[in-house]
């Protein structure tokens, strides 16, 4: 099925879903077909024309946008993780990976983008073959960019240690723990805090106690996470954000992950120096994701694809609504869109 939701007065996008939505007055279902027309009072499916129980005081045209978006030719798809590319168990099922196999073998470049440090992606990196097909890994929200042919770092930024007493402070004032990476542990000041626990079991990383949290860091490091309960988080989140404008930037990844990282960067910015690298254009390039790290990269690929377990405002920065990361999401639109079917 096929989601339209208007925009502008003229400007409707189509994702896969059960409902139409109308400026959020109206929802209807429909099944698949190529194009939805609204003019002059009708609507129509394809050549069928639907009843409807609603009236639209302006005029608006609309075509399509599935067909054009199938007839294009993307050359890369860049992919979240945790809650997009994975299950509720971190796995990547039998057919996404057989898509994703299917796809690379067909020349498409295959991006791994996440919040994650470089050690909890390499091994889906390596499932996935990416060293054989020169894939790439966009490390902490984009912080690192690692060519996988010879894991060589093509991009790093990383945090500015001056500002990392801060984020301590903050983290400690509110009873949070705080958290960074040093090689292949997760190093934190609560080594048994449950979304400490959920971190290491997101990355499938060893934790390490720092008494002394910042007194032990050893530097460079490209990010720091703090992380909590979601209602007290999302308060901490606006607070610091204003104390850090300018600086740093700070955003959740998850609603109990506070992610610090250094300013300007985020997804689509790395995501777009990779690609001048390449001699690709963004019009080229699927971008799938279900988290607010992810609506930067969404909106600007070609096809910016939310995952149906994503929050409705980030389905609605889509263009296209794909099915949940339990039913394949990624799977369904590497066929729809680069293969057609």
């Amino acid at each position: 099925m096929y989601c339209l939701r208007l925009l502008t007065l003229t400007e409707l996008k189509i994702g896969c879903a059960e409902t139409i939505k109308i400026k959020k007055l109206f929802y209807f279902v429909l099944s698949s077909a190529s194009y939805f027309n609204y003019v002059e009072g009708k609507a129509t499916l394809g050549k069928v024309q639907i009843k409807t129980s609603f009236n639209l005081d302006f005029p608006l045209v609309c075509t399509t946008f599935v067909k054009k978006r199938r007839n294009m030719k993307y050359k890369m798809i860049v992919l979240d993780l945790d809650g997009t590319l994975t299950n509720e168990q971190k796995k990547i099922t039998p057919k996404t990976k057989e898509a994703l196999m299917r796809a690379q073998e067909n020349g498409i470049k295959v991006v791994l983008a996440s919040g994650r440090p470089t050690y909890g992606i390499t091994a889906l990196a390596d499932e996935l073959e990416l060293k054989k097909y020169d894939g790439y890994i966009l490390a902490f929200n984009g912080g690192k960019i690692i060519s996988c042919k010879d894991m060589s770092v093509v991009f790093e930024q990383i945090l500015d240690e001056n500002l990392v007493p801060k984020l301590y402070e903050s983290a400690v004032n509110n009873n949070m723990p705080i958290l960074t990476y040093q090689g292949e542990d997760i190093a934190t000041n609560h080594k048994d805090d449950q979304y400490v626990a959920y971190e290491a079991f997101i990355n499938q990383m060893p934790v390490v106690q720092y008494d002394d949290f910042l007194g032990q860091i050893v530097y460079p490091i490209n990010k720091c996470l703090i992380v909590g309960e979601p209602t007290l988080l999302h308060e901490l989140e606006l607070k610091l954000a204003k104390e850090v404008e300018g600086k740093m930037n700070v955003y959740r990844s998850a609603t109990c992950f506070l992610e610090c990282v250094p300013l300007g960067i985020d997804k689509a910015k790395s995501l777009d120096r990779l690609i001048k690298t390449l001699d690709i254009k963004r019009e080229e390039i699927i971008a799938c994701g279900d988290g607010y790290n992810d609506l930067s990269m969404i909106e600007f690929a070609g096809l910016g694809v939310a995952m149906s377990n994503a929050a409705e405002d980030i389905q609605e920065k889509a263009d296209f609504i794909t099915l949940s990361n339990e039913e394949d999401g990624v799977a369904h639109v590497i066929n729809k869109f680069i293969f057609n079917e």
